[in-house]
Order: C-alpha cells, then sequence, then structure tokens
C-alpha cells in the first residue's frame, strides 16, 4: 500500500512538472496576473484608509483606480525600456571593441603574460549575443502583458463571489467564519510581503538609476530595471543585479575607473537595502531556508528560465504562507522555513 502511495506521488509530480513545462506560456502571465491583484487589493486597502474615500467611493471604483495606476506605470515604464533598449543596440559594436581595449589595459597594469590567454577568451565572447538574449526575454514579459491584463480583469471581477462560494462551501456558520478568517489572514500576509517588496526593490531600482546616470552608464534606465526585477531574488539576485552593469560599464567606457564607481555604488546601494532597510520593514516575512531558495531558483530556472527564478522566491513564500496557517499542511511551511519556526 504504502509503494502504491509513492507510485501515485511520482507519477503526480511528474505529470505536474510536464504541465508547467508545457503550459508555461499560460502559467506564468497567471501568476503575474496574481502578483498584480494582491498590490491592487493593498492599493484599494491604502485608500480605504482615507475616511473621505471610504465613505464615498465604492469598492469596484477603488479597484478600477488601482488597476489603471499599476497598468498606466507598467505602459510607461515599458515604453522608456523599449526606448532604452533599441539605443543600447545601435551602440553594441563600440561595446564590443572596447573589449581589447580593457584587456590591455589590465596586461599592463599587473604586467602578466597570462592575461593573454583571458583576452583571447574575452575576445571571443559574443557580447552581442549576450545582450540579445537578454532583449529578448525583456520583449517576450512584455509580449505577455496583454495576457496579464486579462487574467487580471479577471481576478477583479471573480473576486466578488469568493466569499459566496466560501459560504457555499462551509453551510455552518461557524466553519464558514474560521475558513473566511484563515483566507484573510493568508491574503493579508501575502499582499504584505508582495508590497514590502516591491517597494524596497523599486527604492533600489530608482537609487540605482540615479549612481548610473550619475557615472553615464548608457539606458540607465533599463538597467535599473533589471536590478529593480532581479531584487525579488535573494542573495544571488542583489549579486547579479550589481555585477550586469559593472561589467556593463567596463565594456562602455573601455576603462576600469567607471566600473569599479558602478560596483562600488550600486554594491552599497544593494548592501544598505538589503541588509538594513529591508529587515526592518519586513521583519520575518522571508522565512525561507537558504538551501531551500537554492533549490527553488534551481528548479524554476530550469523549466521557466530567468522569470522562473524571478517568481520562484515569491511563490515559496506565499507556499510558506498558505501552509503555515493550515494545521494540516504546517510540517511543509517548516521543512521550508529558514529555523523551524
Amino acid at each position: 500500500m504504502r509503494l502504491e502511495r509513492v507510485a501515485y506521488m511520482l507519477l503526480i509530480t511528474i505529470a505536474i512538472v510536464i504541465i508547467l513545462i508545457v503550459g508555461k506560456d499560460l502559467i506564468i502571465p497567471l501568476i503575474v496576473a496574481l502578483i498584480v491583484w494582491f498590490l491592487i487589493k493593498e492599493i484599494r486597502s491604502g485608500l480605504k484608509k482615507i475616511k473621505w474615500v471610504r465613505k464615498t467611493i465604492p469598492s469596484w471604483l477603488l479597484s478600477t483606480i488601482a488597476f489603471i495606476i499599476i497598468f498606466l506605470v507598467i505602459s510607461l515604464i515599458t515604453k522608456l525600456l523599449i526606448f532604452n533598449i533599441q539605443e543600447l543596440s545601435k551602440s553594441l559594436t563600440a561595446y564590443q571593441a572596447n573589449v581589447s581595449t580593457i584587456t590591455s589595459g589590465i596586461n599592463k597594469l599587473l604586467k602578466i603574460d597570462i592575461l593573454n590567454e583571458i583576452k583571447d577568451f574575452i575576445g571571443d565572447f559574443d557580447f552581442t549575443g549576450l545582450l540579445t538574449s537578454v532583449f529578448t526575454s525583456i520583449t517576450e514579459i512584455i509580449s505577455d502583458a496583454f495576457l496579464i491584463l486579462i487574467y487580471t480583469l479577471f481576478l477583479l471581477l471573480e473576486e466578488t463571489f469568493f466569499s459566496v462560494k466560501i459560504k457555499a462551501l462551509y453551510p455552518n456558520i461557524d466553519k464558514f467564519r474560521e475558513m473566511n478568517l484563515l483566507l484573510k489572514k493568508i491574503d493579508n500576509s501575502i499582499s504584505r510581503y508582495l508590497v514590502l517588496k516591491t517597494i524596497v526593490s523599486v527604492v533600489t531600482g530608482i537609487l540605482s538609476y540615479i549612481v548610473l546616470i550619475s557615472i553615464g552608464v548608457d539606458a540607465p534606465l533599463f538597467w535599473a530595471f533589471i536590478i529593480f526585477i532581479l531584487n525579488y531574488i535573494p542573495t544571488i539576485g542583489s549579486l547579479i543585479a550589481t555585477l550586469f552593469p559593472t561589467v556593463f560599464a567596463f565594456l562602455q567606457f573601455g576603462e576600469i575607473l567607471p566600473g569599479v564607481l558602478v560596483l562600488t555604488l550600486v554594491g552599497a546601494v544593494q548592501l544598505v537595502m538589503g541588509n538594513l532597510v529591508e529587515p526592518r520593514l519586513m521583519g520575518d516575512s522571508l522565512n525561507i531556508s537558504p538551501l531551500v531558495v537554492i533549490l527553488s531558483l534551481t528548479f524554476w530556472g530550469a523549466i521557466w528560465g530567468i522569470l522562473g527564478m524571478v517568481l520562484s522566491v515569491p511563490m515559496v513564500v506565499m507556499i510558506i504562507i498558505i501552509t503555515s496557517e493550515i494545521p494540516a499542511t504546517r510540517f511543509i511551511a517548516v521543512m521550508l522555513s529558514k529555523k523551524g519556526v
């Protein structure tokens, strides 16, 4: 009997993985839409704290206002990103040519013959191809915007019937109140995490943008957006987000100093935001085992690529929050948590 159960679990796991791989073009926009929906709910809740708004404006109109605000911001950022990417593409040849200048400078400074081998390696490195792949990933995200918009609209429409459906599932008034309270706790926890993480990521992106534009790095908005996105990945994300514009600064200027400035100043922004500001704002919201983070990044990155890595940690956080509130699944939250708390 136990062997049959293991076999069933294995088959179900394989089926889920296949569905995630085959249906990623539909599932990824749905997850992004869920995140947007949680943000809309949080904006709506914030507006309701204003007495005049709470008494005057109905909930559906507040949702519409929040929806319009978010998608206007997304549309503006998308247009600016496309412009930055186009400007960046025009200068790819110059950036590639600067590789030899940098390596010659390093050889002259350090006087080590082995750098000739490094020069050969970097000379064969297709930076144009790397940037093209990054541009393609950004384009894919932008192309999903319409589907995300549709999903979000239907989530907002369906939201009004959630309570009715829960009441139908639990006719007993006490059981209904218990389940309704549980869902509200889960909803509030997930919304709080997503909002605070988004605020931290936005501030990190803005400060990095100021640093990059001050140094004169091309397409600062593009790199600030990359930093904003990668900031959702703990530890590894901030490291990669710092290295990307640093390497680009070396290639753009063909000198060491601008790259060192980017590394130092953007790194300082990441250090302050990640180690001082975020822990004070979020407390124990990100209570995930480092091993779980690495495994999650590896798994979701393997099946969904870069976007899967970005979404992996928010998904794990949601799983921990949901399973921790349900007694029967609390053991899952304990296993995924950092200290078993």
